[in-house]
């Protein structure tokens, strides 16, 4: 089905995972895959890691999933560092293969021959390609705390609101403050964007996690970051995935009563933390 569709609907579980690159990553996915069924997700998402190769996986994995039929995918794209005509191609390959739904992302620029080559300078133009290309249902990217290389928040939400006038839906980065969510979703409004935007939903579940967001672009509160050290020394490792993982269940209890259309889970393909928030919210 298409994502949008699913939206209009009603609200949405979604769980995103990435293309492996080994034999024990495809061991450690298929058996995520397998545990998220009773779940019964809206959909699924595949992420594109870069390069060549890795578009080829998230291809693969994408038509995988969509031959299974269990559930419905949405396929990464990213166009920074590519040209027209491989986007071209690439989007007529999907839409060939039946996947009609596309997360339509700019990347970053590589720093190498081929990347030089890029026709591409922001999501944006993938956005459009991908509208002109097929009847695809098309998300797009929100920084809650604003894109990296944006100059200012007020900018930020000026492309984000464009690129909503032309895709149908967004999923945000990974935030842990429902007020993050809140405060995006008001100022798109604001500047007249209405489409839905998913909240993303990452865990902390250990110690060494939180400097890792946070170099991903992620800006975990320090009441979060005290709360885990304190977990820490009360009962090591166990009691800090514990006491992320109740954080996560508040944000996404504190989400759906500020009636968000869904909630996207960022597993890294592994399911147990994931399953554990979602039985306590909906079970």
């Amino acid at each position: 089905m298409r994502i949008d569709e699913l939206l209009a609907a009603g609200p949405t579980r979604s769980f995103e995972f990435f293309p492996p690159k080994s034999d024990e990553e495809s061991a450690v996915l298929a058996a995520s895959l397998e545990d998220i069924q009773p779940l019964q997700p809206s959909f699924v998402s595949v992420t594109y890691r870069g390069g060549r190769e890795s578009r080829q996986r998230t291809y693969d994995l994408v038509n995988q999933i969509e031959r299974d039929g269990y559930v419905t995918a949405m396929a990464h794209v990213i166009c920074v560092g590519h040209t027209r005509a491989e986007m071209r191609d690439l989007l007529k390959n999907y839409s060939d293969a039946g996947v009609q739904n596309i997360m339509a992302l700019g990347g970053d620029r590589p720093d190498d021959v081929f990347g030089a080559a890029s026709e591409f300078d922001y999501a944006i133009d993938l956005v459009e390609l991908t509208r002109e290309m097929g009847d695809f249902s098309i998300g797009v990217a929100a920084h809650p705390n604003g894109h990296p290389r944006s100059a200012d928040l007020r900018s930020d939400r000026r492309f984000l609101a464009e690129k909503l006038t032309i895709a149908d839906f967004a999923v945000t980065q990974f935030f842990f403050e429902s007020s993050e969510w809140t405060h995006l979703v008001e100022e798109l409004a604001e500047l007249g964007a209405t489409k839905p935007v998913l909240p993303g939903i990452m865990p902390v579940t250990t110690i060494s996690g939180i400097d890792r967001m946070r170099a991903m672009g992620g800006a975990v509160p320090d009441s979060l970051v005290q709360r885990l050290v304190q977990a820490n020394e009360r009962g090591g490792a166990p009691a800090v995935r514990t006491e992320g993982i109740r954080a996560a269940i508040t944000l996404c209890q504190e989400l759906i009563e500020a009636s968000a259309p869904g909630l996207h889970f960022y597993t890294l393909n592994r399911s147990t933390a994931t399953s554990e928030i979602y039985h306590a919210l909906f079970e």
